[in-house]
């Protein structure tokens, strides 16, 4: 297929494989273009891209996103995986703009965002499909996320479903701060959450392209939150489908212990708080986040942990740089009084670090 002046490869429906289509005798199924982004990730694409090659969904286009790579990743698929489409950004701008600027090519009902170093099963895909047919409204959806590597535990992106405390930290069933939690089915059953995780996320097309897709600014960490937040407030729901299971291997591109992560998670956290939340909420809960920020930044000093420091004081730096240069693009509805699902009215912070409670159910209850 020709590649456009961008370095983008136009997918339509006409990359679909029809014998694949009849084979299924599902001629109206749904278009899924599953989209793999990649940056220097030829060892995940060579061990993970064969088990997304035996997905048994009908309707279906494999594409690798490659982010300005400069290992030998994308000629490793073109020799190995002649059937997977390939799109080539210009730059490396991220897991959001790199997405962004892929999507803008790719003709199909709903995109499937997956990591580079995600194992897929081979009927991931029908569950969900499914259930986000049953409901026009739902924009976005998750399958459950369990550890590569301990395959009985929830796995720390988004484990059974994503939520979020009153004060903006993200956490899961099945996942609360860094406690990953035993798969034991208590989270079986198919809900509405806060948020979907951006290792396996499965968007409806249209209603992506309806809101610009990822804010570009974040880069990478918390814009498929920032996302669903903006999805939920435009009216759209998000849920989990725990039917379907993808493993996840987790720190691909940044370690779970890097300071680049430490700087992103909290400087995008307190940028999504600024956008989404209603002005009455924000002039209280922004100050309370930036105290417990710097609670948390000082404990790590004192333990020896200057990079963690360091990045805390620059994610809040960049944070005013953000708002004095104007940045502040906030949700259309972000001061309406809305009924926001996934969100719990308390304090994880207290209810892990001073209760010592380590579940979601112990925190949440059975949601």
């Amino acid at each position: 297929m020709a590649e456009l002046p961008l370095h983008k490869v136009l997918i339509s429906s006409e990359s679909i494989s029809p014998a694949s289509i009849s084979a299924h005798d599902n001629a109206l199924l749904p278009l899924v273009a599953v989209v793999i982004l990649n940056w220097n990730g030829r060892h995940f694409l060579e061990k993970f891209l064969p088990s997304v090659l035996t997905s048994t969904y009908g309707a279906i286009t494999i594409i690798v996103a490659d982010n300005a790579s400069t290992d030998d990743s994308i000629q490793f698929v073109l020799s190995n995986f002649p059937s997977v489409e390939i799109i080539r950004n210009s730059h490396n701008g991220g897991f959001a703009k790199g997405y962004n600027d892929a999507l803008r090519g790719v003709i199909a009902d709903y995109y499937v965002l997956l990591n580079s170093d995600v194992e897929v099963t081979p009927g991931w895909i029908e569950p969900v499909i499914s259930l986000m047919e049953t409901d026009v409204l739902i924009a976005a959806c998750q399958p459950r996320l369990l550890n590569y590597a301990q395959r009985n535990l929830f796995e720390y992106a988004g484990a059974a479903g994503g939520w979020i405390d009153r004060f903006g930290y993200p956490f899961a069933r099945g996942r609360v701060f860094d406690n990953c939690e035993e798969d034991t089915e208590q989270y079986n059953d198919v809900q509405s959450c806060f948020w979907a995780s951006g290792a396996a996320m499965f968007v409806r097309a249209r209603i992506f392209k309806e809101l610009n897709g990822f804010d570009e600014f974040f880069f990478a960490h918390q814009e498929e939150v920032d996302l669903c937040w903006r999805m939920q407030c435009a009216g759209y729901k998000i849920f989990v489908q725990p039917a379907s299971i993808v493993y996840h291997v987790g720190g691909g591109t940044l370690p779970k212990a890097s300071n680049d992560k430490t700087f992103l998670n909290f400087r995008n956290n307190l940028v999504m708080l600024y956008k989404n939340l209603p002005r009455s909420s924000k002039i209280w809960i922004i100050p309370s986040r930036v105290l417990l920020d710097v609670i948390a930044a000082y404990k790590e000093l004192l333990s020896g942990n200057a990079g963690y420091f360091g990045a805390v004081a620059k994610a809040h730096l960049h944070f005013a740089k953000w708002m004095v240069m104007g940045k502040r693009n906030t949700a259309s509805a972000s001061n309406k009084s809305l009924h926001l699902e996934g969100v719990y009215k308390g304090s994880i912070v207290w209810d892990y670090f001073v209760q010592k409670k380590r579940t979601f159910l112990e925190i949440v209850g059975n949601k």
